[in-house]
């Protein structure tokens, strides 16, 4: 059977050791030379990044975040057995484990790690679709000409890499299609290296839980869980029709994913879907005047990237968390996609005031999704807002000033609430 020392890459038959270096880190599959569809995840990456930069952080429980009234970014495995959890309220995070090191996200150390992995990456294969800071898809399809060596053997080349010269782990999942390479990356965390072959796949995924499909929230969870779906085995009594009519497009993906199927691409150029912003109070406030420079502040912000981008929104978000922490989401669709601080802002404000007084608030945020080209942005101007042009013209006006003397240059009054 092929197998692989994941420590000094050598390549042999099936065995518990390592014929070279006897090292036990040994990965034997039947496919494991033939699989070319990747998953990279890096382990606890903030807090890795942290405890690589500060050595006496090494074994203390480290929580990436902001303070006690913010939430968790991530945290290290250390504090994960806690039961530390990404996107748990820091003061629930701190009761499960009170001795945690609490850092402040410092995003430009993580940016470079990344641009570092990045690199390293690039060096086995053009097709990489980044998901996010510290994980990405690889397509190593037809590489091994290339590099003389199958893409199991690149990949854990790559995890040696990133550990001897950057100081920092992560796990592959390496399978046929994105779906399972992406399950597989999860199995074995941290320093995993997980394979899912073809001729498997229907037994493993086999009574497993549909929560293993990628974007499968509670809303959804509790859906399918409504018509008795919870494990792959109920989606395979389900006819494709069928799902279609009760789920729209997203009936027809779980119909192929039940059988393990899914043809997406890895693609390198892969869409933005939405561009939003949003804040945690340090306390509950109701009061309008902080909520309408924060509401303002995150529409300069979203505007900001969707112009750096060339991207418009059709669609405005506005979110709001209670005390309770019970959201409250609202959205509308305008008629031209919008790019503009002053749209985004006016829209926003105009959601919030339709929920009235439900407050006080602990979390506000605004965004725009359904992105198009920012060229059809305000195409055919708003017949009901005679002002909109002239301020949209002033905003752009203001747009150049910063870019020519600072991003202070010039501040509206109501960012200063």
């Amino acid at each position: 059977m092929p197998s692989l020392c994941r420590d000094c890459l050598t390549e042999f038959d099936a065995g518990q050791r390592c014929p070279a270096c006897g090292s036990p880190r040994t990965l034997s599959h039947p496919e494991l030379f033939d699989l070319s569809i990747a998953h990279m995840d890096c382990d606890a990456f903030y807090a890795s990044v942290e405890k690589r930069d500060d050595p006496s952080l090494e074994g203390k429980p480290v929580i990436i975040g902001g303070g006690r009234r913010g939430v968790v970014s991530t945290a290290c495995y250390v504090a994960r057995i806690r039961g530390v959890r990404s996107a748990m309220p820091m003061f629930q995070a701190l009761k499960l484990c009170p001795d945690a090191v609490i850092i402040k996200p410092r995003m430009d150390a993580y940016v470079q790690a990344s641009r570092a992995i990045r690199t390293m990456m690039e060096e086995l294969t053009p097709a990489i679709e980044p998901l996010s800071l510290d994980e990405a898809f690889l397509d190593l399809t037809g590489t091994a000409r290339l590099h003389g060596h199958p893409p199991a053997v690149m990949l854990a080349r790559l995890i040696k890499r990133m550990r001897d010269k950057l100081g920092l782990t992560g796990s592959i999942g390496l399978s046929h299609n994105k779906f399972l390479a992406k399950v597989a990356s999860d199995l074995e965390k941290p320093r995993g290296f997980s394979v899912i072959g073809a001729a498997e796949t229907g037994d493993f995924l086999r009574n497993k839980s549909v929560r293993l499909i990628w974007g499968i929230g509670p809303a959804a969870q509790a859906s399918l869980e409504k018509a008795g779906i919870r494990t792959f085995t109920d989606l395979l009594r389900w006819e494709r029709t069928d799902l279609v009519a009760r789920y729209g497009a997203m009936g027809d993906r779980l119909w192929h994913l039940a059988r393990g199927q899914d043809k997406r691409r890895v693609s390198r150029d892969a869409p933005m879907k939405s561009i939003s912003n949003e804040t945690t109070f340090g306390e509950d406030t109701n009061d309008p005047d902080i909520l309408d420079g924060h509401l303002w502040r995150m529409a300069e912000k979203v505007s900001d990237r969707a112009k750096a981008k060339g991207l418009a929104g059709r669609v405005v978000t506005l979110k709001l968390k209670r005390h309770d922490h019970s959201s409250l989401t609202r959205r509308v669709s305008l008629r031209d996609p919008a790019q503009l601080a002053d749209t985004i802002y006016r829209t926003a404000r105009g959601l919030f005031d339709q929920v009235g007084d439900e407050g006080p608030y602990r979390l506000l945020g605004c965004g725009i999704s359904d992105l198009r080209s920012a060229d059809e942005a305000g195409a055919s101007g708003d017949l009901l807002d005679p002002g909109a042009r002239k301020r949209g013209q002033a905003e752009r006006a203001a747009d150049a000033i910063r870019d020519r003397f600072g991003s202070d240059a010039i501040l509206k009054g109501r960012a200063l609430r």
